[in-house]
């Protein structure tokens, strides 16, 4: 949730991001009713539960000839109290509703406007081109027996698959490469739970607009993760945590489920969108004063990863209407897909400054200071998409497909992917 003071001291500035975002600016001010309401309904019932407190030790005390009607009396208060909670409950109800419409504030500069309204940064790297016809990935991954889709229909169904042999090699050394640098950068490695409640989910700004994209476990109360960002989100729920020794930084690698709602008739072909894939996390836990700052340093780590894989791509501003409810500014880095003569996103990075925090209680302690909401930054490292980019990029004529430089360690000194005959 955002701030409240923020939003009674300052509506104007909570109803720009609200327009920014393409959002409805009533939402603001039915959120400050809806809280006043809340307010004098608690004073009320707080009132009314002292007059029953003050009122019963009346009762203790009186004469033996007067407890009859002080009692009749004490029956009517707290049937009045009884009231009061419910109303109160009731606003608070209504308040939270209306609070939850009310999405992240954005940080000064960010564009406004929906998907296509993004601002490219920069670009880095030179577009590849070919004296051949390219193929796409998955043809490259099929001649390499490297990528089963056939297969993973079979199994599962549509937009599942198996990597394969050289496919599953590619994607544990990616995954390796991508922990030795959070490793060197101060990150510390989690497996994290797929699986987590409510709570948790509602707590990151999952269960939104977008909640139709994420799996749900009826009979255990369930849902399965998207992101790391989830679990590691909820790691320090309702705790106080030290910040003192600087951020705590976490890298979450994990396998990841999204429905792809939405999505019918998009990127059907190979595994640019599918329901499970594994990603490596970055996520940060930071003084709000820091967040900016740190945004920008994860940026960097990801885009020396994709220069460092021989990569081209582009560092988006992506536009309010595109952040999700939790984020207040993200950056996407998209790599040139060769076979789409398109950029296509690989990876993503979020300042959520204290959204994610107020609502699942993460504190931190300033010195000498009352405890407050700590900021929270989220960025990818590494995921399965980047495989389509590695291939379509790096390959040669014959369909084989040349190791970048700084995988193969991870590979066992492999330099090139080769077609498989039987394949």
């Amino acid at each position: 949730m955002i701030d409240l003071a923020l939003l009674r001291d300052d509506p104007e500035l909570v109803r720009r991001s609200q327009i920014a975002r393409g959002n409805a600016p009533e939402t603001v001010d039915e959120a400050i009713e809806a809280d006043r309401a809340r307010r004098a309904a608690l004073t009320a019932f707080e009132d009314l539960r002292a007059e029953q407190n003050a009122f019963g030790k009346l009762v203790a005390k009186a004469p033996k000839d007067e407890k009859a009607a002080l009692v009749a009396q004490a029956k009517d208060l707290a049937e009045r109290v009884k009231q009061a909670q419910q109303l109160a409950n009731e606003a608070g109800d209504a308040a939270a509703s209306a609070l939850s419409r009310i999405e992240n504030i954005v940080i000064d500069g960010v564009p406004a406007g929906g998907e296509e309204n993004f601002v490219e940064l920069r670009r880095v790297g030179e577009i590849p081109t070919f004296d051949f016809e390219p193929r796409d990935h998955l043809e490259l991954g099929e001649m390499l027996d490297a990528i089963d889709m056939e297969r993973g229909a079979k199994v599962s169904g549509a937009r599942f698959y198996f990597l394969k042999g050289v496919g599953a090699r590619l994607e544990i050394a990616l995954m390796n490469l991508a922990l030795d640098r959070a490793l060197q950068n101060g990150f510390t490695p989690m497996i994290v739970p797929t699986l987590v409640r409510p709570e948790i989910m509602q707590g990151t700004g999952f269960l939104g607009e977008h909640a139709d994209e994420v799996y749900h476990l009826d009979k255990e109360d369930l849902y399965l993760v998207g992101t790391s960002e989830v679990p590691l989100a909820g790691y320090h729920k309702d705790e106080i945590v030290a910040l003192d020794r600087g951020p705590l930084r976490y890298a979450g690698w994990s396998t990841c489920y999204r429905s792809e709602a939405g999505s019918h008739g998009k990127d059907t072909r190979g595994i640019i969108r599918v329901h499970q894939f594994n990603k490596l996390e970055m996520f940060v836990y930071i003084n709000p004063e820091d967040a900016e700052a740190e945004h920008l340093r994860l940026v960097g780590l990801q885009e020396q990863m994709l220069t460092d894989l021989g990569l081209s791509f582009r560092v988006i501003d992506v536009a309010a209407g595109d952040l999700g409810s939790s984020a207040a500014r993200k950056y996407d880095i998209e790599a040139w897909v060769p076979t789409q003569g398109a950029f296509r996103e690989l990876t993503s990075t979020s300042n959520c400054t204290t959204y994610q925090a107020r609502r699942l209680d993460v504190r931190y302690r300033p010195e000498g200071g009352k405890t407050q909401p700590v900021a929270t930054l989220n960025g990818t490292l590494a995921t399965t998409r980047w495989i389509v980019a590695i291939l379509e990029t790096h390959q040669q004529a014959d369909g084989s497909v040349r190791v970048p430089e700084v995988l193969r360690p991870y590979l066992g000194g492999l330099e090139v992917l080769t077609p498989v005959a039987d394949a």
